[in-house]
């Protein structure tokens, strides 16, 4: 600010008042401030001015656990435009999962004075967060509720699609229904193999460990646990699937070993419609969950301090969507 100010032969008082917009400042002193901004290609740092006015830095933060997942891209879109509407920018990391980097990126977003921060948990307990985050800065944690930290969160109605999906595959006839899911640490994939198993118990058929393959954190694994399940001597007429890896790790099984099953899962996917095998899929809006997540933000926002509402729980609803002939052809007795 000072070298415009030289080259305008002007104050810096004068260089941050039009800068800021002050009416009150001459045209020609205006011009010729203007003038010089563009000469000396001057940007204002708006994190240091934050820091001087006490502000916050408008921004968010999104923190996620695997930015190869098609549903943190729906989801971070789903954020920005929401807090596009306040003026607000939208700054995301990633954790691969790992606790410690979660924290790390916690404490980074902090220090970057970030005005609220939308975190998928990685790690089981959050109570980190009183430590990391000033008193006050908004938190609503996506896909896992918080361990140990009070926060808003918006969860996927995962038991509910998960049953629903089980239930579906029952009423076609099938009975040996396989299971492929994410670490029983996961909440999601905890969530979800809680719904199918509620299913079967529904309708009398006890889950059978020899058909549940519970761990598979990528495609390779999953096409290597839905091979095992493939070569039992009974084995599945039709797999569920926590997400869309898992499914397609059992169609790559399915189709390498010439062997035909219908699969259902959460998450659906491209091309999941010319799959030579049916596909049933939980579907739910991931862009919502995003929307979702920045309006709790701006409402604790809104209302800091003592107005603040005490945490909420926002659930976002599934739906099943039927690919090839749906939930398959009644299993050969």
């Amino acid at each position: 600010m000072k070298q415009v100010a030289a080259l305008a032969e002007v104050s810096a008082m004068t260089v941050s008042r039009v800068l800021r917009g002050d009416a009150g400042v001459s045209q020609d002193k205006r011009d010729r401030v203007e003038e010089a901004v563009r000469r000396l290609g001057y940007r204002p740092n708006t994190l240091a001015r934050s820091f001087r006015q006490g502000q916050g830095s408008g921004t968010i933060g999104l923190v996620v656990t695997n930015l190869a997942n098609p549903f943190y891209a729906r989801l971070a879109l789903g954020i920005e435009a929401a807090v596009a509407e306040d003026g607000l920018r939208l700054m995301i990391t990633n954790t691969a999962g790992d606790a410690a980097r979660e924290r790390a990126a916690v404490r980074d977003f902090s220090g970057r004075r970030v005005d609220g921060l939308v975190l998928v948990p990685a790690g089981a307990d959050q109570s980190y967060l009183a430590e990391e985050l000033p008193a006050g800065l908004p938190v609503v944690t996506v896909s896992r509720p918080p361990a140990g930290h009070e926060a808003d969160c918006v969860l996927v109605d995962d038991f509910g699609g998960a049953y629903a999906a089980t239930s579906r595959l029952l009423a076609a006839g099938h009975r040996r229904i396989g299971f492929l899911g994410n670490p029983p640490s996961v909440y999601t994939g905890s969530e979800r193999y809680r719904g199918y198993c509620a299913a079967l118990h529904e309708a009398g058929i006890d889950p059978d460990g020899a058909l549940v393959r519970r761990g598979q954190e990528d495609m390779a694994s999953a096409e290597t646990a839905a091979a095992e399940l493939l070569a039992l001597e009974r084995p599945p007429t039709a797999v569920f699937c926590t997400n869309n890896r898992n499914t397609l790790g059992a169609y790559r099984a399915l189709r390498h070993h010439g062997r035909r099953a219908t699969l259902a899962g959460f998450d659906d996917f491209d091309l999941a419609d010319v799959l030579s095998v049916p596909v049933l899929v939980v579907d739910y809006d991931a862009d919502e969950i995003g929307r979702r997540a920045a309006r709790l933000l701006a409402e604790r926002l809104a209302r800091p301090g003592a107005e603040a509402p005490p945490p909420r729980r926002v659930v976002v609803r599934t739906s099943i969507i039927a690919h090839g002939d749906g939930q398959g052809p009644p299993p050969a007795s």
